[in-house]
């Protein structure tokens, strides 16, 4: 072989060089743009807050909430929010899967109540997992597990006697079978097993079966609202909600230098019953316990979001805070005693049709999409938050899967001012219905309550609904907000129009336009 001469051998070396540079900076353009394309995801989500709880909402709520109300003056805080259900699971449900609850099943899982995910059914945490996300669930989990698949032969499927189980066994069914890598939490602070479940197990297993009267004593509000069934007798209810945030706070941390991006699914336990602040929290509202509980909630998404500063992923993550539902009936007396009203400035609390069941805070800070402080009256679902992140990663969403939610990134962009959702179907019992298009909301029910009326001093502060039908209620919200004036007497029409749409939503299987819905609902 001849040797080439030196300044032919130099060009080659320097050409080398220089394609390899060059290839170099598009692999790393390509990362860059691959990172930004799949920003990190965390949701926060509380369990049975007011609308009216969080003060960037409510200036007159005697609850302090700094760490939410500086995540909303850093992006985008929605007025016109809400979740798809007055209750826990069903809300759940379709936030992590892009589908109203109600075409599937109704009712909270109960105490060992399997699974409510049908087979097949794609989820948020699947999805994102399909585009190289690694993800995980902390918290309340309340959709079931399989738990027939660790009772002891011929033990009675209703069973809460801790020895009828053997908890050395994984068990399925669970957030790890339903698209997260990892989860770690009690399920529900209020049913059994009171023990730690990680992933698909008990890491200690439970060796007392409670029984009501061993939740002894009182909440610092309400009652304890507890299950009876297995538990660990050292188990202190207390430190759940500082446990998961310790917990949050270490994924986060771990995350630090990772390439991959994460989703984390935070669901917090409060500050549902029952009303369990810890003493450092006492007296820090003028709300009573429960206040005082929501401002430790606050101080927990507080550390989770300080705790993502500090590991320098801030600006690559999309945070979005909301809740499953509106506050417990508690709220009556709160509002008689200490004059707050968690559900402000709606009627309605958990369960209900009205407003209050289901109009929850909802902020969304989306680096370098969300402009700061942005305050938007734009219509929006947590079942909308499936489609939007499909869209932001690149994921191309099946037919059968996501069926009533809407893609928000337009929204996000800047490219349309219109909101992507024009009507919202509302529900938390079989049979009755609400539905909303713009500024009308019809209740296809005799009333919009469902659990406990309003006592006679809250209608004396708030006033009575007015009802002008024999069946259903019509109100236009731009003028009434409160829901106080039903107008169907006024606007036949307009009664007939939504009673129609909510028919055809119902039935037609699906509402999102993706799915050739061809319109907005």
């Amino acid at each position: 072989m001849h040797a080439q001469p030196p300044n032919i051998c130099r060009r080659k070396w320097v050409s080398r060089i220089g394609a390899t540079v060059t290839a170099l900076a598009v692999i790393l353009a390509a990362g860059t743009a691959l990172a930004a394309s799949r920003p990190n995801i965390i949701i926060l989500y509380a369990d049975d807050m007011g609308y009216g709880d969080l003060g960037a909402n409510n200036p007159e709520s005697k609850i302090p909430t700094p760490q939410l109300d500086r995540l909303a003056a850093q992006g985008a805080r929605f007025t016109d929010g809400h979740s798809s259900s007055g209750v826990c699971s069903p809300s759940r449900y379709a936030m992590l899967t892009g589908r109203y609850h109600w075409r599937d099943f109704y009712s909270i899982v109960d105490a060992f109540g399997d699974p409510a995910f049908p087979p097949g059914r794609l989820t948020l945490p699947e999805m994102l997992r399909k585009q190289g996300y690694t993800t995980a669930c902390i918290g309340k989990w309340h959709l079931g597990f399989d738990w027939a698949s660790i009772r002891k032969p011929g033990k009675p499927a209703n069973s809460i006697q801790h020895d009828d189980y053997d908890w050395s066994k994984p068990f399925r069914g669970g957030p790890c079978d339903h698209g997260f890598d990892t989860y770690f939490g009690d399920n529900v602070i209020n049913f059994p097993p009171y023990a730690w479940i990680e992933n698909d197990r008990l890491p200690l297993a439970p060796d007392k079966t409670f029984a009501k009267s061993d939740f002894t004593g009182s909440p610092k509000e309400g009652g304890w609202e507890c299950r009876p069934g297995p538990g660990r007798s050292d188990w202190d209810p207390y430190q759940t909600l500082p446990t998961l945030t310790r917990r949050g706070e270490e994924f986060i941390r771990s995350r630090k230098g990772k390439d991959e991006p994460f989703f984390l699914f935070f669901a917090l336990p409060s500050p549902h019953a029952p009303i369990i602040p810890i003493a450092e929290f006492d007296g820090k509202s003028k709300a009573g316990p429960y206040g005082d509980y929501v401002a430790q909630t606050d101080d927990s998404c507080g550390r989770i979001l300080s705790a993502l500063r500090d590991a320098g992923l801030e600006q690559n993550t999309i945070v979005v805070f909301t809740a499953d539902n509106g506050p417990e009936n508690y709220a009556y007396n709160r509002d008689e005693k200490f004059g707050h009203w968690s559900s402000a400035p709606f009627r309605g609390l958990k369960r209900d049709l009205y407003e209050g069941g289901h109009h929850v805070p909802f902020v969304i800070k989306w680096p370098g999409l969300t402009k700061p402080g942005t305050v938007s009256d734009a219509l929006i679902s947590q079942i909308d938050l499936m489609a939007t992140f499909a869209s932001a990663t690149g994921f191309s969403l099946p037919a059968d899967a996501a069926e009533d939610s809407h893609d928000f990134l337009p929204w996000f962009k800047g490219n349309t001012k219109e909101s992507p959702r024009e009507a919202l179907v509302h529900n938390t019992n079989p049979g009755n219905f609400a539905i909303r298009k713009g500024e009308w909301l019809l209740i296809d029910a005799k009333s919009g309550y469902t659990s406990k009326q309003p006592p006679p001093a809250w209608i004396g502060k708030h006033g009575a609904i007015t009802n002008a039908g024999a069946k259903g209620q019509l109100f236009h919200l731009k003028q009434d907000i409160g829901q106080l004036h039903d107008v169907t007497g006024e606007h036949p029409g307009k009664v007939a129009e939504l009673r129609a749409l909510l028919k055809n939503i119902r039935a037609q299987g699906h509402s999102a336009p993706r799915l050739g819905a061809g319109s907005k609902p």
